[in-house]
């Protein structure tokens, strides 16, 4: 009897209750610091995140701000044209070295346009690109890197196609244009690679897709070309070259024209430049990129 009376009176004391109480609120306390430490720790994280998010989201939109174009070309060669060894011509340099002309002044683009029209096909390019001027900006020296796939597995493909390739880089570096390629062995360290197809499903041997950003100034480029052509022959090294010539027009910046004697003709008839090509080189990279309408307009 007197021990049931005890326990009661010792959970009725206070300083009992107390006791017994105090190892709960110990681990309640220490639950709700762990809480707020897991609460402060996913808001960091989320804070992180946002950044991160906001961050690509402006570098996805810088990138889809430049726009994209894809240029072709023809490789069937006239065979009316005279027959020569491609690899003749590798190393070969000019004579005389090329001199850029210095970019005039905006106020006489209209005219200096219309003076070049009887020497170059500048005219076509700007028809081509909506009357604007696409090229690549000035790097102070800086090569472009190139790099050519050295091998394929395709059917009738020649080795000795890489080097003509390459020399089509060096015959437009040899205009004089502000362009300078480097040729390199690993693809990941290339601005510019040039990849074999077996052929393609249109009547082309070659395709050069490039992109410029909103000034029109290139930023990217890229370059196929076929082991055969779209009805099934080889292309033999004499074609390589030049399909390669007139896709790296391309990939500098120019288009098309109507002139049959141009390597840039829609369906190639020569293996050389032509005064025209190294003409409208010349002029294309002494101005500036961009809309010549919108220049000329805001004289």
């Amino acid at each position: 009897m007197m021990r049931n009376r005890i326990s009661k009176l010792a959970l009725a004391d206070t300083r009992v209750g107390y006791d017994i109480l105090a190892p709960v609120e110990s681990t309640l306390a220490a639950h709700r610091l762990l809480m707020k430490r897991f609460d402060l720790a996913v808001l960091s994280a989320l804070a992180l995140l946002g950044v991160f998010v906001t961050r690509e989201a402006l570098a996805i939109r810088a990138v889809s701000g430049a726009q994209r174009t894809a240029s072709y070309g023809i490789a069937r060669v006239d065979s009316a044209t005279p027959s020569t060894d491609s690899m003749s011509t590798l190393g070969r340099r000019p004579a005389q070295p090329v001199t850029v002309p210095v970019a005039p002044p905006v106020p006489d683009l209209e005219r200096l346009l219309e003076r070049s029209r009887h020497d170059t096909y500048i005219g076509d390019v700007l028809a081509s690109h909506d009357s604007a001027l696409a090229r690549w900006p000035d790097r102070g020296g800086v090569p472009l890197r190139v790099w050519v796939q050295p091998t394929a597995r395709h059917e009738g493909f020649n080795p000795a196609s890489v080097p003509v390739v390459r020399q089509a880089f060096v015959e437009w570096a040899n205009t004089g244009i502000p362009v300078l390629f480097t040729f390199v062995t690993d693809s990941a360290m290339a601005d510019v690679r040039v990849t074999w197809v077996d052929k393609f499903n249109e009547s082309i041997s070659g395709k050069t897709l490039w992109a410029h950003d909103d000034g029109w100034w290139i930023i990217d480029a890229n370059i196929q070309l076929a082991v055969h052509h779209h009805s099934g022959e080889v292309l033999d090294t004499t074609s390589v070259r030049a399909i390669a010539m007139h896709e790296v027009g391309h990939l500098i910046g120019l288009d098309h024209t109507s002139d049959t004697t141009s390597i840039m003709a829609p369906k190639v008839r020569v293996r050389e430049l032509s005064a025209a090509d190294r003409a409208t080189a010349q002029l294309l990279y002494s101005l500036p990129a961009g809309r010549v309408s919108d220049r000329i307009t805001q004289r």
